[in-house]
């Protein structure tokens, strides 16, 4: 959408945030009109003159068409919390990015997903943990949420990987593959993006992995969560701000105890005395969070085709709109038989209709 450059043009402005934005969203019937507004207008919308006026230098220095090009060289989508595809879980937070960056699937985000989240210095304890845990949520459909970090995140990561799961990548910095942090897990980045995951940052392009990001990434990774899981943490680590974050945000938070003399242990165990769910494997959080439906619901939602060119015409479709000219050439039906095959796909409620001749799965 056209819009969209004047989208990146504001989020570049390192001074607004989701609450600076949010306030810009509502003052401004659209983000060109806001973009190319006099300071008058941010301040009538809330915005505070020092900042306004830092605005207007920045915006001479900028070019929104410039981003855009940069974006689609990047293979970088982005998605604005007006999206219906936009995660139902984080937009229930307090201060939810208005647009978020992202590389993968989409379909990644689930209703059904929890946040593992512990320690860079891991444990042979918190290593066999992890990864039993991590694949036992995957084999009951649960989407794992985390943030990229060397030690706990990596596992779980890779485990959903492994275990053919879906899994969540949130970054404290720019998604253009020079910035991702940490730099070792750039591969690991690339495989969560192949196997149907998805990886997604609110900083923009370019964005470098500066300290005060990773508390405010932290909010995201437990907002796109039902629950946040600490497996090993220190009582003074980010997996303690994440977990914290949960709480605020009103989701449950999980422990899985550890050695009392234990350093990687002692954040896990405190969390636990405060009132953290003590938890020794997966079915204790399944069963807490009354996921038992999890699977049956998870099946339920899978598409079936009923027929031949139905199955054909699944296989060229997503969530990102497909032109029907497109259909024809991928999947050598002729222009008639595509054009009555989505029609009662339509009625079926397989497929939805965009308009412009453009098609995208229903769910």
């Amino acid at each position: 959408m056209e819009d969209i450059k004047y989208w990146l043009a504001l989020s570049h402005f390192y001074k607004f945030g989701p609450v600076k934005f949010k306030k810009i969203k509502a003052h401004f019937p659209n983000m060109e009109a806001a973009f190319k507004a006099p300071v008058q207008e941010y301040l009538r919308a809330g915005i505070d003159e020092k900042t306004a006026n830092e605005f207007m230098v920045y915006k001479r220095q900028v070019e929104p068409d410039k981003l855009l090009e940069n974006l689609i060289k990047e293979k970088i989508k982005t998605l604005t919390i007006d999206d219906p595809k936009y995660p139902k879980l984080l937009k229930q937070i307090y201060d939810p990015p208005l647009l978020i960056y992202y590389r993968g699937d989409l379909n990644a985000f689930s209703d059904f997903s929890l946040a593992i989240v512990g320690t860079r210095k891991f444990t042979p304890y918190g290593e066999q943990v992890t990864e039993k845990i991590t694949k036992d949520l995957v084999a009951n459909n649960l989407a794992i949420v985390s943030g990229l970090a060397i030690g706990v995140d990596t596992l779980a990561h890779s485990a959903a990987v492994q275990a053919g799961g879906k899994t969540v990548a949130v970054l404290g910095c720019g998604l253009d593959r020079k910035k991702i942090y940490p730099s070792q897990n750039r591969y690991l980045a690339d495989k969560i993006e192949d196997s149907g995951g998805i990886i997604i940052s609110e900083y923009p392009l370019g964005a470098q992995p500066l300290r005060e990001h990773f508390p405010q990434r932290n909010r995201l990774i437990s907002g796109l969560s039902l629950a946040v899981l600490v497996i090993e943490a220190g009582e003074k680590s980010g997996s303690i701000i994440t977990a914290m974050h949960a709480l605020d945000q009103n989701r449950d938070v999980f422990a899985v105890p550890g050695n009392i003399y234990s350093d990687y242990s002692a954040g896990t165990n405190s969390l636990i005395k405060l009132g953290a769910k003590l938890v020794a494997g997966a079915k204790d959080i399944i069963e807490a969070l009354n996921l038992t439906q999890a699977a049956v619901y998870s099946e339920n939602k899978k598409i079936i085709p009923e027929t031949p060119e139905e199955a054909l015409i699944l296989s060229r479709l997503s969530h990102e709109p497909v032109e029907i000219d497109e259909l024809v050439r991928l999947t050598k039906l002729d222009a008639s038989t595509i054009n009555s095959t989505l029609t009662l796909m339509e009625m079926k409620g397989m497929i939805k209709n965009l308009g412009g001749l453009q098609y995208v799965l229903a769910r």
